[in-house]
């Protein structure tokens, strides 16, 4: 088996007491989070394309927002496979198939030449992503120790921001360089073209490193294949403790059965289990705030409402900028205060940010088609614009993942992540696809609706999600 070579123990101990080679944790999860900066660039590219597309393909309002969409369809099958044969192929296998369809995809979608083409591309990408999304933080939770899960796997989320920002970091220059995302670039091609090609060289990367890692250890036991888990195990935690673990692993799962879809359902009343409810409410309400109708419209928001292509693109690396920071300050917290802390204080602070854009946009007239706001709003609006994103990006943004590749117990993690991907994806379409209609229709009344998302999120948390914070992933009930 692949692996990456053993650099040898660096001080680290995990909760029990055992020591930890933290070299070896580091690079393994490197590797793995290079799968969250695909995602994230990935899903940040279309961000400064919209110009050069409706160009291209004479897009409508409901075109736009299925251009821009369909990834999501593609990521919600994606999700919903991927942890399905996460569970037959192992989690490795499948990273490395997402891998291959992000160059699939940064190929295709650049070179499309009508609409149809371009929606087929985007939604092998969206597999790809749907994929990462899913397997990368499982992974890492699977090969990390308790005390130092949530940070390791909050490193994630930054790099999921990341990606974003390296997407718009690469459409401000490219739309720069050529004086216009529609302007000819390269080989007198359009610039918007290359933003996609762009994406061929961090998916190249991805694919390389996936080949260094090694397999999940609880896959491997999940398959009967102890002695390489034990060897995997062995290095992550010390030759003493291989064998312990993996007689952990062994206890925590069923021992009738593999991993099936029916495993969701409580054995005596046959419904839905409790936890699946919970992971359902964080991976739905994670996209019901909005956040990706920043990440995804926000140069055409910002131009919409008096900002020019080239200041809009600006402030998309304002706000990337300022989310990686709000990560790096989650993953301070996250395993010293815990999970359900930061989700309420996210909550909360996206429903109040939420409602001042809603009052901002409320003020916003319009001029020969197009919408204005007064110098001192319109400056209140960037403010909180980005406030709510530092808010999110504190809280909902890492934490979601985090959990949701802690939260359930071994025997269901592959078949409850795919269930709750599928419903997070599907959410981000319904969101991401509706904005461009709902934007022309009111966009105070689009701003006021995840406003109150957010505020019925704060409530859902309370009452529906328990604390993980330092549990090991065998102690975790359903």
């Amino acid at each position: 088996m692949a692996s990456v070579s053993n650099a040898g123990p660096s001080a680290g101990m995990s909760a029990d007491g055992a020591k930890v080679n933290m070299a070896f944790v580091a690079a393994i999860v490197a590797v793995a989070t290079i799968g969250g900066f695909m995602f994230g660039y990935d899903s940040g590219v279309i961000n400064g394309t919209q110009n050069g597309l409706k160009a291209a393909f004479g897009l409508t309002e409901a075109g736009e927002g299925l251009n821009v969409a369909a990834i999501l369809l593609g990521c919600a099958f994606g999700a919903f496979a991927a942890g399905r044969l996460a569970d037959v192929w192992g989690r490795r296998t499948v990273m490395i198939i997402s891998a291959l369809l992000f160059l699939v995809s940064a190929l295709g979608t650049g070179a499309a030449h009508t609409s149809l083409v371009f929606v087929v591309f985007r939604l092998i990408g969206g597999l790809g992503v749907g994929a990462a999304s899913v397997l990368c933080p499982v992974y890492i939770s699977e090969v990390t120790p308790a005390n130092i899960r949530g940070r390791m796997s909050s490193v994630q989320q930054i790099m999921i921001i990341t990606g974003l920002t390296g997407a718009f970091l690469a459409n401000y220059f490219l739309a720069h360089t050529a004086g216009s995302s529609t302007a000819p670039f390269w080989l007198g091609l359009p610039a918007w073209r290359w933003m996609f090609w762009m994406q061929t060289i961090p998916a190249g990367i991805f694919f390389l490193c996936l080949l260094s890692i090694p397999e999940s250890p609880r896959y491997l036991v999940t398959k009967g294949k102890d002695v390489e888990a034990e060897k995997i195990l062995s290095r992550l935690f010390g030759a003493g403790q291989g064998a312990a673990k993996v007689a952990e692993i062994r206890a925590s799962l069923a021992a009738d059965h593999q991993p099936k879809l029916s495993d969701l359902l409580d054995p005596v009343t046959k419904k839905l289990r409790p936890i699946l409810w919970a992971g359902l409410v964080l991976a739905v309400f994670q996209q019901l705030v909005g956040i990706n109708i920043v990440f995804y419209y926000g140069s055409v928001l910002w131009q919409s409402v008096g900002f020019t292509e080239n200041d809009s693109l600006k402030i998309n690396i304002l706000s990337g900028s300022l989310s990686i920071l709000a990560c790096l300050l989650a993953i301070g917290l996250i395993d010293k205060i815990g999970r359900k802390p930061l989700l309420l204080i996210g909550s909360a602070g996206m429903a109040v940010t939420l409602g001042v854009l809603t009052w901002c946009f409320s003020t916003a007239t319009t001029v020969n088609g197009s919408l204005h706001m007064a110098d001192n709003v319109g400056l209140t609006a960037l403010i909180a614009a980005n406030a709510y994103v530092v808010f999110f990006n504190l809280s909902w943004g890492p934490v979601m993942w985090v959990m949701l590749g802690e939260m359930f117990p071994n025997q269901m993690r592959g078949s409850a992540l795919a269930v709750a991907g599928f419903a997070q994806w599907i959410a981000n379409f319904a969101i991401s696809f509706s904005f461009p209609i709902m934007k022309k229709i009111s966009l105070p009344a689009t701003y006021g609706f995840y406003a109150l998302c957010a505020l019925v999120s704060y409530f859902l948390v309370q009452k529906l999600i328990q604390e993980t914070r330092g549990k090991e992933l065998e102690a975790m009930e359903g």
